[in-house]
């Protein structure tokens, strides 16, 4: 399989794909930009997808990753560097699969809680890499940016339905 980087953001300014990639002052200049990131995400989940279903929330997820690995990987080059800490869109998309099926968790739980699980579950994973995840980072550009975090989310989803399953059975 060939692990092409879609060409077309090569014809747009720097400017442009760099503030993209970085969501301007949220990855230059904060502290911690993969946190402020993730929170961008769960802004992004909760008002572009919190109404959609499973199959909403992955056909959105697909477009996402698409446009990320685009912007992240040519955000790279004109960055000279490899996955910089300031390249945050990788987790704006991410995050909101982390919420997959979200709907079906314990209806005792208050939404706010569900995602602060959520979201404190996809920065364990996005900074521990466990499972392989670390693996992915390899990949040829933007997709070595997106493809870690697409896993940590999903790593974070099936923990928050173990979670709310051994929850239930209490």
């Amino acid at each position: 399989m060939r692990w092409s980087q879609p060409e077309w953001p090569q014809s747009l300014p720097t400017p442009v794909i760099v503030g993209w990639a970085t969501l301007g002052p949220l990855g230059r200049r904060l502290p911690a930009p993969g946190t402020w990131g993730s929170l961008a995400g769960l802004l992004y989940f909760t008002i572009a997808f919190a109404g959609v279903g499973v199959f909403g929330n992955l056909i959105l997820s697909a477009l996402g990753a698409y446009v990320a690995v685009a912007v992240c990987g040519e955000a790279e080059v004109r960055l000279g560097a490899r996955d910089p800490g300031e390249i945050v869109l990788d987790e704006v998309v991410a995050m909101p699969l982390c919420f997959l099926a979200w709907q079906l968790l314990p209806s005792a739980w208050p939404n706010w809680l569900i995602f602060l699980a959520g979201f404190a579950l996809f920065r364990l994973f996005d900074i521990t890499k466990p499972f392989g995840i670390r693996r992915l980072q390899n990949l040829p550009g933007g997709w070595g940016v997106v493809a870690d975090d697409l896993a940590a989310a999903l790593a974070a989803c099936l923990a928050l339905h173990a979670g709310a399953w051994l929850w239930a059975l209490r």
